[in-house]
């Protein structure tokens, strides 16, 4: 088994999506150390359908900041930078995507259908077909090796995995679980062996001029933009009653279940809390509500997931694995069991799991949480 390594990267043409960030520009960094000579790319996305209907990069967002950010860097160690507009790809692809899971009163994953449409996608499509590597500041690691049981391949074939990173808080598998194998094996992370306060002090030290810039926080396209205030833009309020689950009595009002999201406390704003929000009617528009978050109904120890999708090759003869139904430090303990219909398992947690919720992803690993297999969208 092998990692990529910098030896193999010699003559390689390698595009870095620089976001102007401190990861990517660690990135650009790590590549340029080596004697690597890679082109930079910042891709231009944006939160509306027509940009022109908020100003030239959509609403309130962090373009201009992130563009002299991104231009700062690449200055500094003489790379090329272009700009690649996918907003109209974004917004076709990623937002609608979005907002019809939403509307259907699901869960869904945008930043994990980003990485697959977007910065391996439609960006591959504009310019990074004319690279062999594409270079992200995510925290994960890639592995080759070459499987003994499939011979089939052809002898000296290697296959990529898609590996955790030291860092439990910061590691990204589970928002690349959905790209497709060739696109992991065009992927480079080079700062995926790093924890966090690493590759701070090795922006610090440089003195890149991200350094002491803030992570992005929410969903990667919204920039500054209040969640609820970009959902009402485009499918405005439907009030529904909000109920006490356990005893069936109207505790308030909801401007629309599209606001909500399982397990959610904060944001509320109904009196003789906290409430928890447990479930969700969508033919009956009604908000479910707990005062405890831990009523049964609340957790869920065996739920079905389909639309399975494998990152490097079929995992569905493994049974014990590990799982995450959301972006947290922790690896649940799970068996998977193959369904009848093609590309749907049954998860049975070892533990009940609080908050899942349909639309959600979940992803899959071994047991040691080193390997991700890839993710399916869950159906409970």
């Amino acid at each position: 088994m092998t990692s990529d390594c910098y030896n193999s990267l010699q003559g390689k043409r390698i595009a870095v999506l620089l976001s102007g960030g401190v990861d990517s520009s660690v990135v650009v960094y790590e590549l340029v150390r080596q004697g690597l000579h890679p082109d930079c790319f910042y891709i231009r996305i944006g939160a509306t359908p027509d940009s022109s209907e908020a100003g030239e990069n959509g609403w309130d967002c962090t373009a201009e900041e992130d563009m002299e950010m991104a231009t700062a860097v690449a200055a500094k160690y003489g790379c090329h930078l272009e700009l690649v507009d996918c907003h109209r790809e974004y917004w076709d692809q990623v937002t609608r995507y979005t907002i019809d899971k939403v509307r259907a009163g699901l869960t869904p994953n945008p930043d994990v259908m980003c990485n697959r449409l977007i910065k391996f996608g439609a960006f591959h499509e504009k310019r990074g077909h004319d690279y062999d590597l594409i270079a992200t500041g995510h925290y994960a690691q890639k592995e080759w090796e070459a499987p003994s049981n499939l011979p089939q391949l052809g002898e000296g074939r290697m296959l990529p995995w898609l590996c955790t990173s030291p860092d439990p808080v910061k590691d990204q598998t589970d928002f690349l679980a959905q790209i497709y194998d060739w696109q992991l094996a065009k992927a480079l992370f080079p700062i995926g062996h790093y924890v966090k306060d690493e590759v701070r002090q090795i922006a610090e030290r440089e003195h890149l001029v991200s350094a002491h810039r803030k992570d992005s926080q929410g969903i990667c396209f919204l920039g500054k933009i209040n969640y609820n205030d970009y959902i009402r833009h485009y499918l405005g309020e439907q009030p529904g009653d909000v109920v006490e689950l356990e005893t069936g009595r109207i505790i308030g009002h909801h401007r629309g279940l599209w606001f909500h999201t399982i397990g959610q406390r904060k944001g509320m704003g109904f009196g003789g809390g906290p409430w928890f929000v447990v479930k969700k009617d969508v033919a009956l528009n009604i908000l479910y509500v707990s005062h405890g978050y831990d009523p049964q109904t609340a957790y869920c120890q065996h739920f079905p997931i389909c639309d399975m999708h494998w990152l490097t090759m079929p995992m569905d003869h493994v049974t014990d694995v590990t799982i995450k139904i959301r972006h947290t430090p922790g690896y649940l303990p799970a068996r998977l069991e193959k369904l009848p219909a093609d590309g749907c398992f049954l998860i049975h947690a070892q533990q009940p799991i609080h908050g899942v919720a349909p639309g959600q992803f979940c992803v899959i690993y071994d047991a040691n949480h080193h390997r991700c297999y890839g993710s399916g969208e869950i159906t409970v």
